[in-house]
C-alpha cells in the first residue's frame, strides 16, 4: 500500500460516522474523532486533521462524502 492510499484510507475511516454534506472547515474538523488533533500516519509521515485542513479552500465546500474529502487532501498534499 502506498503512503497516498494509506492516508486516504485513514481519512475515509476517520470520517465514517460523519454527517454529510459538510459545509464548513469547522464542521469538517468536528467530524473527525479527535477533532483537529486526529492524526493519520504512514511510515515516517504524520499529519493532523488541523494541518490537512490548511490545504483546503472555501471553494472546496461543501463535501458530499468522505472519499471527496480524502481525494482533495491527498491531491493537495502531493501524496
Amino acid at each position: 500500500m502506498t503512503v497516498r492510499d494509506d492516508i486516504h484510507g485513514q481519512i475515509v475511516a476517520g470520517l465514517k460516522g460523519a454527517k454529510f454534506p459538510i459545509n464548513t472547515p469547522e464542521e469538517l474538523l468536528a467530524a473527525f474523532p479527535a477533532g483537529a488533533d486526529t492524526t493519520c500516519r504512514s511510515g515516517d509521515l504524520a499529519v493532523t486533521a488541523g494541518e490537512a485542513g490548511k490545504l483546503l479552500t472555501p471553494a472546496d465546500f461543501p463535501f458530499r462524502d468522505a472519499k471527496q474529502v480524502a481525494d482533495t487532501i491527498v491531491d493537495r498534499a502531493g501524496l
